[in-house]
């Protein structure tokens, strides 16, 4: 085996080889430079922040888990389940019919779509909760006629709750639907011409091969949906409705501690965010088994065909 520098090739004026086994990566002056610079200017702002007497931290922690913030926090997640729940249903119909081959079932998906989408959250939510200055009653009655089969009283029906969940699914279902579509639309037209040619039918198609298959798509964009909508139901409390936000605000309210009541809320959806943001990349993880099976396959001839050269050349 030849050494990096052998004499009889220096003297027949060849150039050396030098042995791959000893090569070393170029050193990364600019990312070691570019972490200090980050870590410095951060920890400099924690310790702003950490120092800072006007952070009142010392409320922060009296109040963090006080009772009625806790109850607040119960009521966010609530809220988020029921919602993102409903939402995802009525937006994976929705996100169906826009794909239809049916004219009308696009056409209603679609102006779902761009009225939900088109108008602001808050906005919907207050419609919500104004409903009966609209329809005092909500009655059941056959078109076009007198004939009332069953009638409520819409305050009776529209409480500050309903009204929260009714404004958040309504108005998550048209985003869900735009995401479900994008999905449906990721997986190659080759999948769904096999589902046909083996007889299957549009729904069980769906449900057996194109939705799994979608899922790498759809994943990603929907745990941003439910981060966001964490963040959304912070909207409620212009509803009246006991939530987080609400909660600190009622408490900041009778102290005025506004600032560390604040920092409470700010705490907890960060929280809330940060176990979110790890089970979103657990269910990615799970889902694209099959993606990185097939990328480790093909680099490992790859890497044997290295190998083996990097074996040959000292000869």
């Amino acid at each position: 085996m030849s050494t990096p520098h052998h004499p009889d090739r220096r003297a027949a004026g060849e150039e050396p080889q030098r042995d791959v086994a000893f090569a070393r990566s170029a050193p990364a002056y600019g990312r070691w430079i570019s972490w200090i610079v980050v870590l410095v200017i951060g920890s400099d702002l924690l310790w702003l922040v950490a120092t800072n007497p006007n952070f009142e931290w010392q409320v922060v922690a009296q109040w963090f888990t006080e009772g009625s913030v806790l109850k607040g926090l119960q009521v966010t997640l609530g809220l988020t389940v029921v919602s993102m729940v409903l939402g995802t249903l009525l937006g994976l119909l929705l996100g169906v019919w826009r794909l239809s081959e049916n004219r009308l079932l696009r056409g209603v998906a679609g102006l779902y779509i761009w009225f939900f989408r088109g108008t602001p959250l808050l906005v919907q939510l207050i419609f919500w909760y104004n409903l009966s200055t609209l329809f005092p009653t909500l009655s059941l009655t056959l078109p076009w006629s007198d004939i009332t089969l069953a009638s409520w009283n819409t305050n009776d029906l529209i409480t500050p709750l309903t009204a929260a969940i009714a404004g958040l699914a309504l108005n998550e279902a048209a985003y869900m639907a735009e995401i479900i579509r994008a999905g449906l639309l990721s997986v190659d037209n080759g999948q769904v011409e096999t589902t046909q040619a083996f007889g299957m039918s549009r729904w069980r198609a769906l449900r057996r091969i194109i939705i799994p298959q979608a899922m790498r798509s759809i994943i990603p964009p929907t745990g941003n949906q439910l981060i966001s909508m964490i963040k959304a139901t912070s909207l409620v409390s212009v509803i009246a409705m006991g939530d987080l936000l609400y909660s600190v605000q009622a408490i900041y309210n009778r102290t005025f501690e506004i600032i560390p009541m604040l920092m409470v809320a700010v705490i907890w959806y960060l929280l809330i965010t940060s176990v979110l943001n790890l089970g979103q990349s657990a269910i990615e993880r799970y889902y694209a088994r099959g993606t990185r099976r097939v990328a480790s396959a093909t680099k490992r001839p790859a890497s044997a065909g290295v190998a083996v050269k990097t074996q040959q050349e000292p000869r």
